[in-house]
């Protein structure tokens, strides 16, 4: 895995999977797009939408625990406080060679530095909420987002998927 050919597809991925309006109708869609792409794999994840910290939609699916929901909770603190996809700042972090302690003081009880948590990012507005899933290996649980958010905005995946 080369990370620096990662981090930038993932600057691609932030910039074209941003939405011109997004409301509780858009969030109950793409919830259930995640759920029925997930069982269409045959995975079991546990599955978060909010809006300006207002949760929309939450789905938990049979095979996961609450872990899952806290795990969902750490990469949502991670997204907020970066505006970044937390698979992003993750893997930024190793490649600087440091944690997330370590540069910017945060607990990792609050926050989980690894993939499954999209910004929400409203076109000249920027990050107003976040799509998150956990249940997979991190790297899945990112793709399994970008994967449905590329379906939705009518974009090739080839173009934004991770090599």
């Amino acid at each position: 895995m080369d990370v620096q050919a990662d981090l930038d597809r993932l600057a691609v991925q932030e910039q074209q999977l941003q939405f011109d309006t997004f409301t509780a109708d858009t969030a109950w869609q793409l919830g259930t797009r995640l759920k029925e792409a997930a069982e269409a794999a045959g995975k079991a994840v546990a599955i978060e939408i909010q809006l300006a910290g207002q949760p929309l939609f939450f789905y938990a699916m049979p095979g996961t625990t609450a872990d899952n929901a806290d795990w969902i909770r750490r990469k949502r603190n991670v997204v907020l406080r970066f505006h970044r996809s937390s698979y992003a700042v993750g893997l930024d972090l190793q490649q600087r060679q440091t944690s997330l302690q370590e540069r910017s003081g945060l607990d990792l009880r609050d926050y989980a530095p690894f993939g499954g948590c999209f910004p929400l990012i409203l076109r000249g507005t920027g990050c107003v909420g976040t799509l998150a899933v956990s249940g997979l290996p991190q790297r899945d649980d990112h793709n399994l987002l970008v994967s449905v958010l590329a379906n939705w905005f009518g974009l090739p995946l080839a173009g934004l998927a991770l090599a």
